[in-house]
Parts: structure tokens; sequence; C-alpha cells
């Protein structure tokens, strides 16, 4: 007599081996890209640098070689950032006499208060003494530790210029050429599937190039406002705390608290808690000015994902890569599902109540099926 296995369990069997083919597919792309991690993150910077850098290239290619409006195009990004980081440096030289005075008379009421404040516990200086003791002892037992990991980052700082050079040649011809370039790869595929790449390509970097943009003018829009807004409250080294703001935006959920933290730390330590207490403010609602003007303006519908996916993407590209995978996770999933809602074929939608309906009779054909593989066992 023939058993056979119930419908419920064959169609688990048949999920279940396709989603280990999916899983084992996955991982092998992670493993993949860890073997050339330095090659993915020059080419992830190149189409960074390609979205950002292409409409200017355009503009000025109806005026001029398309070489050489790419070659001016990177060259003014180039100076536009070696400009930013000599102000942030001039600033950081101008005012470090100042601030260090500051942040010592800072340090003193941050103490006194502490010890004497109304706070429910108690602080004194021995315990601070103390505590700086022993992280000086740990300093000196794990000074090999530390020199060791010192050479290390020694060794990552050639890559990231070995990895920029990379990214900037790739952009070059990405700029010059990237048409011809994509055009070729098409032709190099089948006839019957090109139409279904021309599509997710042409999906994947609208969301790709229209996520970058955007993050790039609400970055430099935030950087502005927070520059504004620390040189009004005359918070010593406001430009390189705007840069820290600015760059905290290209890291979703935890890049702005952390430059806010970091800004309103200087201004206690150098114009006391009020003044941290105003820079809290002023940062907390240039974050909030973010998120329902800036990126509903600027972005649209380019990137349209759920807040539960972007601290889920933002979480697995953490623990995945660290920052740098913090950084790549979003943009990543947003173009995956502009793709696969560009290649999808929808289904009538349902209704909430209808979702929430509890599950309706058996059909009466499975339950035949069913019944009789019953009998015959």
């Amino acid at each position: 007599m023939e058993h056979t296995a119930p419908r419920w369990l064959r169609n688990m069997a048949g999920v279940s081996w396709r989603l280990l083919v999916v899983v084992a597919a996955v991982g092998l792309i992670f493993y993949a890209t860890s073997r050339v991690q330095l090659l993915f993150i020059a080419l992830f910077l190149a189409f960074v640098f390609t979205a950002v850098l292409r409409p200017f290239v355009e503009v000025l290619s109806r005026f001029m070689w398309r070489g050489l409006a790419t070659a001016l195009s990177i060259l003014g990004g180039i100076l536009f950032f070696v400009g930013l980081l000599t102000y942030v440096a001039y600033s950081i030289a101008n005012q470090w006499q100042d601030l260090a005075d500051q942040f010592s008379n800072g340090i003193g009421q941050i103490t006194d208060f502490l010890e004497n404040g109304p706070l429910p516990f108690k602080i004194t200086n021995e315990q601070i003494a103390e505590w700086f003791t022993t992280a000086q002892k740990w300093v000196q037992d794990h000074a090999g530790d530390l020199a060791g990991q010192a050479a290390a980052g020694a060794g990552s700082v050639v890559e990231i210029f070995t990895a920029l050079a990379l990214a900037v040649f790739c952009t070059i011809f990405f700029l010059a050429r990237g048409r011809e370039m994509w055009t070729w790869f098409l032709n190099q595929l089948p006839a019957r599937a090109r139409e279904t790449w021309k599509t997710a390509g042409g999906a994947g970097w609208y969301t790709f190039s229209g996520y970058t943009r955007g993050t790039v003018i609400i970055a430099v829009t935030d950087g502005m406002l927070a520059f504004i807004l620390l040189t009004i409250l005359q918070v010593p080294l406001s430009a390189p705390l705007a840069v820290l703001v600015m760059i905290g935006a290209f890291i979703p959920l935890v890049g702005a608290p952390a430059a806010m933290i970091i800004a309103m730390i200087v201004a206690l330590a150098a114009n006391g808690l009020l003044s941290a207490a105003l820079v809290g403010a002023g940062i907390a609602l240039i974050g909030q000015l973010e998120g329902h003007v800036l990126q509903p303006f600027v972005m649209g519908k380019q990137v349209s994902l759920h807040p539960v996916v972007v601290a889920l993407a933002v979480t697995c590209g953490t623990l995945t890569a660290g920052i740098l995978g913090a950084i790549i996770a979003v943009p990543l999933v947003a173009v995956v599902w502009a793709i696969f809602s560009r290649l999808r074929t929808l289904e009538p939608p349902m209704e909430e109540d209808e979702a929430d309906d509890d599950v309706g009779p058996v059909d009466e054909t499975e339950q035949i099926e069913d019944d009789e593989s019953v009998k015959e066992r």
C-alpha cells in the first residue's frame, strides 16, 4: 500500500528546499564579497560618485566635449572635498587653545555638579582620579595590543586610499562612457533576457542615484543648519561639529544621535549646561525637519522603505561589516526592493479586514483528497 505524505507536508518541503537554496546563494554572495571587500567598496564608491556628479556632467556636456565635462566635474568634487577638510583643519587649529581652556573650566563645572549637585548620587574628585589611574594602568598593560591595532590601522589607511583611487578611476569611465558600457553588457546577453535586465537595471539605478543624491543634499543641508545653530550659540569648533553632523546623516538611525551627543559634550564643557541643552534641542529639531520635510521633498517615492525595514537593514549591515555595512545596507535593500517591485506581477490587494479574518472552512476538494489518502493508509 502506497503511503502519501499530507499536502501540507509536501508544500512545506517544497518551500523549505527553495529557502535553503536562497540562503545558500545569499551566503555565497556574502562570502565572495568578504574575499574582495576592497573591490566591492571601490565599486560602491564609484557608483556613489557617479550618481552625485552625473547631473553636472550632463549639464556641462551640452556646451563641451563629454570627456572635458567629466574631468571638470571630478576636479570640482575633489576641490570641494579638499577645501572642506582644509577649512575644518584651520578651524580646529585656530580655536584649539581657547577650546582647551574652556574645556578645562567646563570639566571643573561638571565635576563640581557631580559632587555637589542635586543628583541622588555623588561622584568625588578622588573617585574620578582613581578611574583615571585605572585607565592609565590599563593603557600601559595593553600597550603592545594597542600598537598592533595602530599598525593594522595604518594598513587600513593604505587600503582606503587604494579604494578611493580605484573608485575615481572607475568613476571617470562611468561618467564618460557609462551608456556605452551598459549597452555592451546588454549585448552580451541572450536577446530574450535583455529587456528584463534593462528594466531591472533602470529601476535599480533610478533608486540608487535618487537615494545617493538625496542623501548628499540632505547631509549638506543638515551641516549648514548645524553650523548656523552652533555659531549663534557660540559653541567652539562649530565648523568641525557641523561636518560631523553632515557625516552622521549618511549613517541611518545612529549617525545623527551620535553627532548630537558629541556636539552637546563640547557645548557642555565649553559653555555650560544651558548651551548643551540648546544644542541638543536644535540638532533634534534639524532631525525632525530632515525626516518630515527634506526627505519627502528631496527623495519623494524613489526610496519607499518602512522604518522597520530600515532598522533591520542597518542592524544586519552593522553586524556584517561595521559602520560601512550600516552605510551601504539601506541603499542596497532599496535597490533590491525597487527591482523586485518593477519585475513582479501584482495580484489584487487584500483589505485590512480581510487580512484579519479568521481562517475559513477548508476547501471541499482538498478535504476529499486528504480523506482518500487517510483511507489508503
